[in-house]
């Protein structure tokens, strides 16, 4: 997987028996490091058993950078033109334009490495598969820094939301945002819809909150926010929003990823050591940290028992949020 042949001006790569074309292998996508696109196809391939994983089936939002870095940001939901017969797509609609659209949906380490060559730096899935979109099956809790936000705190507040999944008998699976905080995914069963896993991640939140007032805001305004807590934003659990996969590249200078890691790493992980550059070799060392995720599925009903009590409880602030 992933040989390469071809000239200066493109490459082919053989990926798990299908041939993408890399053209332009040689553009610069990140110019501080002078990371190139062929670079950045490789890093993929080296991750492949993980990209593959957390994409898989998803529909998926694609962050492109046609010029690089330096150029604009495309927020691509529609699949670019252009693709081979094998790439697959899920359908979603959207109701607020009354429009459907069809997403890449990742099913093969090539349909990854394609998207790549069409400029795609950043991978962001549903947390929903297509065998029903309207149903996620994934409860993503993210660690959001304020803007004057230590990264210490992000550490202790992750190690409260670990103690508060332990007790309610779910398993988390840890990772870098690729930026200043920490993601946590949660294999639901696909029981509920958007609105419920949202609900049930408010009463998630507020209760770590409750545990670590000093430290936490789930305050729905960011006027409102403390400038120094972490915010656990709840909202990324809400329909069509989407967070950067486990494995994904960010679009940031630096060439961070968002990377998988273990509970007992994170009082000790700095999140900018996660690079293009570090994680093929702990991938190739450790493995996928999310082979796992699958293996469990967590029911929501004790979460959303608790949202439930704390919409009674402050009836003034469910019509806002």
């Amino acid at each position: 997987m992933g040989a390469a042949k071809g000239s200066s001006t493109a490459v082919e790569l053989d990926v798990g028996g299908r041939t993408v074309r890399i053209s332009h292998p040689e553009r610069v996508y990140f110019p501080a490091l002078g990371v190139t696109k062929l670079d950045l196809a490789r890093y993929y391939i080296a991750v492949g058993d993980g990209i593959v994983r957390a994409l898989r089936d998803r529909p998926c939002m694609l962050h492109r950078f046609p010029d690089g870095l330096e150029g604009d940001k495309v927020h691509q939901k529609r699949l670019p033109r252009g693709a081979p017969e094998w790439v697959q797509t899920v359908r979603v609609h959207f109701p607020r334009y009354n429009r459907d659209v069809d997403e890449l949906c990742v099913t093969h380490l090539a349909d990854v490495v394609w998207a790549v060559q069409m400029s795609t730096v950043e991978f962001h899935p549903w947390n929903s598969r297509r065998a029903d979109v309207e149903k996620p099956d994934e409860w993503r809790i993210d660690l959001d820094p304020m803007p004057e936000c230590d990264f210490g705190k992000v550490r202790r507040v992750a190690s409260v939301v670990h103690e508060v999944l332990d007790e309610l008998g779910a398993v988390g699976w840890p990772k870098t945002s690729g930026r200043r905080g920490l993601h946590v995914y949660v294999r639901i069963e696909p029981n509920w819809g958007f609105e419920d896993v949202r609900r049930a991640a408010l009463a998630f939140a507020r209760e770590v909150e409750r545990r670590t007032p000093d430290d936490v805001t789930t305050a729905w305004w960011r006027k409102d926010r403390d400038p120094t807590a972490v915010f656990v934003d709840y909202n990324q659990n809400a329909r069509d929003h989407t967070i950067a996969s486990a494995y994904s590249v960010r679009g940031v200078p630096e060439r961070t990823v968002s990377a998988p890691v273990r509970w007992n790493e994170i009082g000790d992980l700095e999140p900018r050591d996660f690079t293009i550059e570090t994680v093929p070799r702990r991938f190739a060392e450790l493995g996928d940290l999310h082979a796992g995720i699958d293996d469990d599925a967590f029911s929501l009903d004790r979460l959303l028992e608790r949202a439930d009590r704390d919409e009674r409880n402050a009836p003034e602030e469910s019509g806002s949020q």
